[in-house]
């Protein structure tokens, strides 16, 4: 081992290369007291030196864990002790913004709010965007397929990638670097690597399909009275308003309450007498027209009787407040230790769904604390459930009545988060087995020595 980490050390040079004591000042994973555990974390700067270490790791056989920006909530880039921690944080390098073809080349370190930022000023757009923008990373985004906001229009991050450039477990760098829309020239090798969570190729660059900048934003906050009315909500906004409707975003009113009361910083813009809250962005391209167009759905939607209550963001400031009340997950921890989960259902299935889980934790926890929220558009909810106590047995006492129903009705335990280590045992709740066999087939073939991401997704 020591003979490996002097050659890891040599090969990425100054500033590339964290021993133990430093490992030990940094986090195990986001929100998580303890330090990390692992053995180094590498630090490479180019898919040379990514290509370099990995050759190495699995001629030795040592099994490395890919951390991006930390930000993930299933326990993917937590090292354990035996392991090597390779971070792309240091590849941060906007290579190439094409503003004809509408492509951005990164490389996988690079923060996804400063892809966003520099799409804005070359008068672009990059839709994907989720709460811990500022920190995340573009390469961990691919890895894991995350989702956000804005998947109702625009997709989960999969249909955002162009191209792909990934190093195999063994060193073998795979230049996918297309700039194409259509590009249909054999099996289309990227959707292998994107949402696999690190576990058969490090994403080393990537190739980000922009889009034009709109011209409008209009956003509104509304109170609905049902579960059905919500439904009908929903109708009308995509019927009306096609595909300008790029959110639509629930809190269920215990989520709303803990978001817009003290100590929370937004207070509630809209009484607390509403069963749900509903953010809804649309984003067109007449400034004009389209505000006055929006206002008028809203208006046929009030009027049909799918909304009760409502508040419009007219301005950059008012937009961006009814979006940090609903990015206010901080708030969360009011809760006390709690579990947080990323489930995706069929629409029509959420509200016995949620009325069902809830009864089940009452009767098991009468003090129970919990909430829901999501993105409920594209059939993703997150329930957050605090029991006052974090012992392993509660939470697999809350992951069984949370993930329970799903299997029934057709649920997925994960819908953008991915599996890691936290899901694993679930996997088989959303999946047959004769698909998890393919994808250990597929973990055998491009890691045979099982050394990328060992253990997260499924056992080998």
């Amino acid at each position: 081992m020591n003979d490996l980490l002097a050659k890891l050390q040599q090969c990425l040079g100054e500033g590339g290369y964290l021993g133990q004591d430093e490992v030990h000042q940094r986090p195990a994973g986001w929100g998580l007291e303890e330090p990390c555990q692992a053995l180094a974390i590498l630090r490479p700067q180019t898919t040379d030196e990514v290509s370099k270490v990995l050759a190495l790791c699995y001629e030795a056989g040592q099994a490395v864990c890919v951390q991006g920006g930390m930000t993930g909530l299933v326990r993917g880039g937590v090292a354990t002790s035996d392991e090597i921690v390779m971070s792309l944080e240091r590849m941060r390098e906007i290579e190439a913004v094409d503003t004809v073809g509408r492509t951005m080349t990164v490389q996988a370190g690079v923060p996804l709010q400063r892809i966003q930022e520099e799409a804005l000023e070359q008068g672009l757009f990059f839709p994907l965007d989720l709460g811990a923008r500022g920190s995340c990373q573009i390469g961990g985004n691919v890895s894991t397929n995350a989702g956000g906001n804005r998947v109702i229009r625009y997709g989960m991050s999969r249909n955002l990638v162009l191209g792909l450039e990934t190093v195999l477990a063994d060193g073998t760098v795979l230049s996918g670097l297309n700039r194409m829309v259509k590009n249909n020239s054999g099996y289309d090798l990227k959707q292998l690597f994107i949402g696999s969570e690190g576990t058969l190729g490090v994403v080393t660059r990537v190739v980000l399909r922009l889009e034009r900048r709109p011209k409008s934003h209009s956003t509104a906050l509304v109170g609905v009275e049902s579960f059905e009315k919500l439904l009908g909500l929903l109708s009308v906004m995509e019927d009306d308003l096609g595909p300008q409707l790029s959110a639509f975003e629930v809190m269920w009113k215990s989520f709303y309450e803990l978001v817009t009361s003290g100590p929370a910083r937004t207070p509630p813009p809209l009484a607390y007498k509403w069963p749900y809250y509903v953010l809804i962005e649309v984003l067109g391209s007449e400034r004009v027209r389209d505000a006055e167009r929006f206002d008028e759905v809203l208006a046929e939607a009030s009027d049909k009787g799918f909304l009760s209550d409502a508040v419009i963001g007219r301005s950059r400031r008012e937009r961006d407040g009814l979006w940090a009340m609903r990015d206010d997950i901080e708030q969360l921890d009011r809760l006390g230790p709690h579990f947080t989960f990323d489930i995706s259902l069929p629409i029509r299935e959420m509200n016995a769904y949620v009325n069902g889980i809830g009864r089940s934790l009452e009767a098991r926890w009468p003090e129970v604390k919990w909430v829901v929220f999501g993105h409920l558009g594209d059939g993703n909810l997150h329930p957050v459930v605090g029991v006052g106590d974090a012992s392993p047995a509660a939470r697999q006492a809350v992951e069984e009545i949370i993930y329970d129903p799903l299997q029934q009705i057709g649920g997925a335990v994960s819908a953008e988060h991915g599996i890691g280590l936290e899901k694993r045992a679930y996997l088989s709740r959303s999946r047959t087995p004769q698909e998890i066999d393919l994808m250990r087939r597929l973990k055998r073939a491009l890691d045979p020595k099982g050394i990328l991401n060992r253990g997260r997704v499924f056992e080998i």
